[in-house]
């Protein structure tokens, strides 16, 4: 199954967090909260504008993300947890050294 989001929508697959903190100390799944960092899967085509023309996203599939504690909204498909949430909801991209060199 293949889903495509629409207008200026994103879908999102949460990265997990560690189990562990730096210290050795075990979470317990209770007591961990949900992560706020992801990947995207998939994005919309953009919003439009007063004039009707097409504003595409600045993200792309694999890109990764984060995004606040209580934004998108659940989804489970194809028995994958997913988000789909708005463009604006992303608070922004996280980049590696590898992209900060390629782009100096």
């Amino acid at each position: 199954m293949h889903f495509r989001p629409l207008h200026d929508r994103v879908v999102v697959r949460r990265i997990e967090a560690l189990e562990k903190t730096a210290g050795g100390i075990i979470i317990p799944d209770t007591a961990k909260e949900k992560p706020q960092e992801g990947e995207v899967v998939a994005v919309g085509p953009g919003a439009r504008d007063d004039a009707g023309a097409l504003i595409p996203l600045d993200l792309k599939p694999g890109d990764r993300v984060l995004f606040g504690k209580w934004s998108g909204t659940e989804v489970k498909i194809a028995g994958e947890d997913l988000l789909i949430m708005k463009e604006s909801d992303i608070l922004g991209v996280i980049e590696t050294a590898a992209s900060f060199k390629k782009a100096a």
